[in-house]
């Protein structure tokens, strides 16, 4: 659900990015900084130039995590003050100004997270080069009884060896691997801030790579990472779900202005049944994180899902990309829940004035946090029809993502010793950042919290920086988040509900929702509350509802879920 999806993004955050810049402050050429991320400092090369029609352009480069592929520039703008570019592929931006102290651009670097980085003229220095590693290596650890699967990719480019790691049990991928070293066939290397480190040696023949994998002060997991056949690639995943042309009905690009907010303007597809309508119509709200229209996580798409069966079914469907996201523009980092709320409505109003669809049947459809948007939303219109909550909140937000932490952390091997130790730190930090007024007072709560005693029950190592937790803790949508209570807007909620919820959720624990759910709606005359056995949080038919299933699951939204809708939908709404 929301941070959960946050952190997956922090996790996702620049993977491909692009290369190099140059010279004085008001010239074209190289520059590089390390930015600050959750994962640790992130190595930028940044290369600036001005085209023969006098235009600026330039490409960027994610020196550790993708050396020598670059990515473009888009709207530079450069003079003796003030450097400002985007990079459109990662929707993402950079906002600086120049500090003679520094000899640096100093500003911040925006993608779904800020993130400080100051730029310094010329390339960034290269890296040492360790033979005999280059490739891709498979290994698994058991943890308290869970069995995760760990992997490494190392690569040597002309700039020197980088190494990344992976936990597809735990969704991370893409993660620098720090301090690599080898002397002979020992080698040695950090993750994550120092957070797990590997000591182990390289086999004779190259073809295994044998040690212990570690948290500092815990205990040391055996494994043996295994090199991968020259060239190997992971099979593509089965998604037979997804929907693939010819399509029985319409499809339309929209572009949404959201009239309320300058700026953002909100860009989507829209299905509509074969024929002239009016048409029944539903939107679809997504969980948290920068989401496209698709919703897309994990390889699947069920936004995409969702709307051709229920398109097939005779209802129009609106999905949409996120504000600052893909196609849509506005800043995504600066949002919260209200502010998606107000793109709801939008799209709302896009929708009922359209002769095509019928303006008194138009609902919405929320998935996890956009199971708690859609309530804020229909509190400020009145004129929606009706609303579906899948996976939506019912508890209080704190109190849901204490409980989430813990059902996460267990499938992940965390001990209940562990567990224990670590939701007290979790307590206290978010309701000191549910108190801040702003992300310094936010940030500088976290830090107090963070004694060595307090990390060592979080399970990070005394040196670990704060900017872990800060970055993805101390923004404005994580306190709108923590201060929400679900139930007023629920209460007040006068159409038809269906809160639907799988029970082996993990990040919205289904009986703990769906009861506080039913209570808050208990006025309300026509609601309708199903817990689905088998489900995860992404409503596929799953074995555990652990996160690490989701990529490896081929069904994107499970039929009952999807038949289940339909149903509700075509007995309240069907078009005449």
């Amino acid at each position: 659900m929301p941070l959960f999806r946050r952190i997956l993004a922090v996790f996702a955050l620049l993977l491909a990015l692009p290369q190099a810049a140059l010279a004085a402050p008001v010239g074209a050429g190289i520059w590089h900084g390390a930015g600050a991320t959750p994962i640790g400092d992130l190595m930028l090369v940044v290369q600036i130039e001005r085209g023969a029609d006098g235009a600026l352009k330039g490409d960027i480069e994610s020196r550790d995590q993708n050396p020598g592929r670059t990515m473009p520039l888009t709207s530079v703008t450069l003079d003796k003050e003030r450097l400002t570019f985007a990079v459109e592929a990662l929707q993402a931006k950079y906002e600086g100004t120049w500090s003679e102290a520094d000899k640096a651009w100093v500003g911040t670097f925006t993608q779904g997270i800020a993130m400080k980085l100051a730029l310094k003229a010329g390339d960034a220095p290269a890296t040492p080069v360790f033979a005999g590693l280059d490739g891709r290596w498979a290994g698994e650890v058991v943890l308290n009884g869970v069995t995760l699967r760990q992997g490494l990719r190392f690569r040597t480019a002309p700039t020197g060896t980088i190494g990344l790691y992976e936990s597809p049990d735990q969704m991370v991928s893409g993660v620098p691997v720090r301090g690599l070293a080898r002397d002979g066939n020992a080698v040695r290397f950090t993750i994550l801030n120092g957070m797990l480190v590997f000591s182990g040696a390289l086999a004779d023949d190259g073809q295994s790579l044998t040690g212990t994998l570690s948290q500092p002060g815990q205990t040391e997991l055996a494994i043996t990472f295994k090199r991968q056949a020259a060239g190997a690639k992971a099979a593509a995943a089965k998604r037979p779900q997804l929907p693939t042309a010819p399509f029985p009905y319409r499809s339309e690009e929209v572009s949404i202005p959201n009239l309320a907010t300058p700026g953002v303007t909100l860009a989507g597809t829209l299905t509509l049944p074969e024929g002239k309508g009016p048409f029944p119509a539903a939107i679809l709200i997504s969980g948290s994180g920068a989401q496209d229209r698709d919703e897309t996580l994990a390889g699947h798409k069920p936004f995409a899902v969702i709307a051709d069966h229920l398109t097939r079914n005779g209802f129009a469907v609106l999905r949409l990309d996120d504000r600052g996201t893909a196609k849509s523009t506005g800043d995504f980092s600066k949002a919260t829940s209200a502010d998606f709320a107000s793109d709801a409505n939008a799209a709302f109003a896009s929708l009922a004035a359209r002769p095509d669809i019928s303006s008194g049947k138009i609902g919405f459809i929320g998935h996890s946090e956009g199971g708690m948007i859609a309530p804020i939303a229909i509190a400020g219109n009145p004129k929606v029809a009706y609303v579906i909550l899948l996976a939506g909140p019912g508890t209080k937000l704190d109190q849901l993502m204490l409980s989430q932490q813990r059902l996460i952390g267990s499938q992940m091997g965390r001990s209940e010793a562990d567990l224990d130790k670590a939701e007290p730190v979790f307590a206290k930090i978010f309701a000191a950042v549910a108190k801040a007024k702003d992300n310094a007072e936010a940030e500088a709560a976290i830090e107090a919290i963070l004694t060595p005693q307090a990390r060592a029950d979080f399970g990070l190592p005394a040196d670990a920086p704060a900017s872990i937790l800060t970055a993805r803790l101390g923004g404005p949508w994580f306190r709108y988040f923590l201060n929400y209570d679900p139930v007023p807007n629920l209460a007040r909620i006068t159409v038809p509900v269906l809160a639907i919820n799988g029970a082996l959720d993990r990040q919205v624990p289904a009986g703990d929702n769906l009861a506080a759910i039913r209570k808050a709606t208990a006025a309300n005359k026509d609601v309708t509350i199903v817990e689905l056995p088998g489900l995860n949080h992404l409503f596929q038919t799953a074995k555990t509802g652990g996160i690490g299933e989701y990529q490896m699951i081929e069904e994107s939204f499970a039929p009952a879920a999807l038949d289940l809708m339909t149903a509700w939908l075509q007995k309240r709404f069907a078009a005449r």
